[in-house]
């Protein structure tokens, strides 16, 4: 039975804030950080869940090489909540060749590449702007930088599995900590606002024109947000009462349609019961479900339907997408950050934007927040091409 994970130390920033403080604040308000506004040369009718003050960061001088605004945004979410002290610390005990970097990522700096085609000359074709491939845009950028900016000397690499892409990398840790190939590793997501993104999901007609609403009986589409989140993980010999592990894990493919869901939730249940199964839980000690939750219409009955199924209609859910927008390949690592505040804290966050909720729809899905002890939580990730992942996370007992 593969080990669960101690959550040592983890951080996120989003359109939210910068760090846990901003965010539990937010989700205690139920404040949401989507909203209408212009961001470069858009011309849709959307809102976006932008990190303001991203674009006057700047990086640290010697990684100068991997200037682009996914990497901008992975040095600020690194440098929140002591986080760069506790890798310090960890590398310390277990050695920089001993801890492993795996970030997921949807498009990475692809918009340093998007600006450079923008400014071509028009006569020859020839960038006229310095674009660094290899240090930006290429998907293994942010843990290229990462590794960096510690100097670790582990194993790294990024998945691109769309909006599982950072749940998974939990699981790839969890794995690699059990073959005994590393002693501890920074997992997470980064995905940062581009071109491709948002014309891209509005050619496939899932973008709304007002901040998302999951499942709310009028939902329309998504709200695309950017966000940075990092876990360190460890071996669970160190947790004590009180901490944060992750105790199961489930993946899974639905092998169905390259961007709808199976409509009956068949690959997402396989992979909630996957998670269950490995933490040696019932579906009844589950006390809160962050669900995927992206607004559009398929994908809420889908996910209900496979939630409802197994967990019946009383476990309280919700998403959080309404609050920070769909960060895609840094949803899953958000979400799990999310669900570590939620278990630290005793609360369950009622979901922001949704109004009406849809009768057709079965799961108890939360309108307002519910504060309570909270012992087990899953989270769940959902990715284009139907590439699924579900993380229950678990609060230590004394």
């Amino acid at each position: 039975m593969p080990s669960p994970l101690h959550l040592s130390a983890y951080t996120m920033t989003s359109a939210l804030g910068a760090g846990l403080a901003p965010t539990l604040e937010a989700l205690r308000q139920q404040r949401s950080g989507v909203r209408s506004t212009r961001w470069e040369t858009v011309d849709l009718d959307t809102c976006l869940g932008e990190v303001q003050g991203l674009d006057d960061f700047r990086l640290r001088e010697d990684l100068a090489a991997f200037d682009c605004r996914n990497n901008r945004l992975a040095q600020w979410g690194l440098e929140q909540d002591d986080f760069v002290l506790a890798v310090r610390e960890a590398m310390q005990r277990h050695g920089a060749e001993r801890i492993g970097v795996f970030l997921g990522t949807s498009t990475s700096g692809i918009l340093s590449s998007e600006l450079a085609y923008r400014q071509r000359d028009a006569a020859t074709g020839a960038f006229t702007v310095p674009l660094d491939y290899q240090h930006t845009h290429n998907s293994y950028s942010v843990a290229d930088f990462v590794r960096s900016y510690f100097g670790l000397t582990g194993p790294a690499f990024v998945v691109s599995t769309a909006c599982s892409s950072s749940a998974k990398v939990f699981g790839n840790a969890q794995r690699l900590m059990d073959c005994g190939l590393i002693d501890a590793a920074i997992v997470g997501g980064v995905d940062s606002l581009c071109l491709t993104t948002l014309y891209g999901f509005n050619s496939l007609q899932l973008v709304s024109a007002r901040p998302c609403r999951p499942f709310d009986a009028g939902r329309d589409g998504i709200s695309i947000g950017e966000a940075a989140a990092f876990a360190l993980v460890e071996r669970t010999e160190r947790a004590a009462p009180g901490a944060i592990v992750m105790s199961g894990i489930g993946e899974s493919s639905d092998a169905h349609h390259m961007s709808s869901p199976h409509p009956e939730g068949l690959g997402a249940r396989a992979a909630m019961q996957q998670a269950l199964a490995m933490a040696g839980l019932q579906p009844s000690q589950i006390d809160y479900i962050n669900l995927h939750g992206t607004a559009t219409p398929s994908n809420d009955a889908a996910e209900d339907k496979a939630v409802s199924a197994m967990f019946g209609t009383a476990t309280p859910s919700s998403s959080t997408k309404g609050h920070t927008g769909h960060t895609l390949g840094a949803a899953g690592g958000i979400e799990a950050v999310i669900c570590a505040l939620a278990l630290q804290h005793g609360l369950a966050p009622g979901g922001c934007g949704t109004e009406t909720l849809d009768p057709k729809l079965q799961s108890r899905y939360l309108l307002s927040n519910l504060e309570q002890p909270l012992r087990h939580v899953l989270s769940n990730s959902f990715g284009f091409g139907g590439s699924n992942c579900s993380m229950v996370l678990s609060r230590v007992e004394a």
